[in-house]
């Protein structure tokens, strides 16, 4: 593998690191599967493109993000207003999203950015510009995890019976803790946009999967479980994968398979604190 593929390997990673970061939000500090990701990537990237090819690249990654919030906003209002179950929540809001995707690209299936300006033309070191983005998005979610409302929130995924006991509104850190994931997700797709010169409405099929296998690998090196930790883990763990991606497609695995293939590593992974325990049993 040559130095400038691991350097791309590297670069999608960063990108995907933001992806990681949000999932990490919703399935491990609310602890909610939030299938929504696979749609609010796309709006991220559909917004962002739109932006971009208007000569306004800085705008679209701000209203990518923006518009990814509102996403989550959505399923949260269904969890906790409508007493959806999070899962169904997430599968409506993530098909809905379907069709406002393609209103957001005017009917278009894909958005072609070439020979318009982007946070990557307009800065020409690409790694260092992603390095910089992923360290400060996750420095910053590590300052607001520490504050009030943030350990709030970090509560409400761990006990939320003693949360409600605590009179902490359960819904408004729901709210809270749905939007900043759902906007972190679309950032990512709207960074991959611009990185790629393209947005696709299918962009965001298998995300939340993507996102998934980046905090286990991170969290199988970095074995802390600090919020600290946590958040790192995000990060190395998206560009180990992405990297792990890369030499797999070396090796002639189809790229049709790797989806497939991320899919049974989460499921795996997941399963292993079960697998213990029935081994333990079995061994007693």
């Amino acid at each position: 593998m040559s130095l400038a593929i691991l350097e791309r390997a590297l670069e999608l990673g960063l990108i995907f690191s933001i992806l990681s970061l949000g999932v990490y939000i919703s399935f491990r500090i609310l602890n909610i599967p939030d299938l929504t990701v696979d749609g609010s990537f796309t709006t991220g990237a559909a917004t962002c493109a739109v932006c971009t090819v208007q000569g306004h690249p800085i705008l679209g990654l701000l209203l990518g993000f923006l518009a990814g919030c509102v996403c989550g906003l959505i399923t949260a209002f269904l969890q906790t207003k409508m007493k959806i179950h999070a899962l169904l929540a997430g599968i409506l809001t993530m098909t809905a999203l379907y069709s406002i995707n393609l209103r957001i690209m005017s009917g278009s299936p894909n958005i072609a950015l070439l020979n318009t300006d982007s946070v990557f033309t307009m800065i020409p070191f690409t790694f260092l510009v992603l390095v910089v983005i992923s360290v400060c998005v996750g420095l910053l979610l590590f300052a607001f995890f520490k504050t009030n409302t943030g350990l709030m929130l970090r509560a409400t995924g761990d006990n939320e019976t003693m949360v409600k006991s605590s009179s902490i509104n359960v819904d408004t850190m729901k709210f809270l803790g749905m939007s900043l994931s759902n906007g972190l997700v679309a950032l990512s797709g709207a960074l991959l946009a611009q990185y790629q010169n393209f947005a696709d409405v299918t962009g965001g099929t298998g995300m939340m999967v993507l996102g998934l296998a980046g905090i286990i690998i991170g969290e199988a090196i970095l074995r802390k479980k600090t919020i600290g930790f946590g958040l790192a883990s995000a990060i190395v763990g998206a560009c180990i994968y992405r990297v792990l991606y890369t030499i797999a497609l070396q090796f002639g695995i189809p790229a049709t398979d790797m989806n497939m293939m991320s899919a049974i590593l989460v499921a795996l992974t997941i399963s292993i604190p079960y697998l213990k325990k029935v081994r333990e049993k079995e061994n007693a």
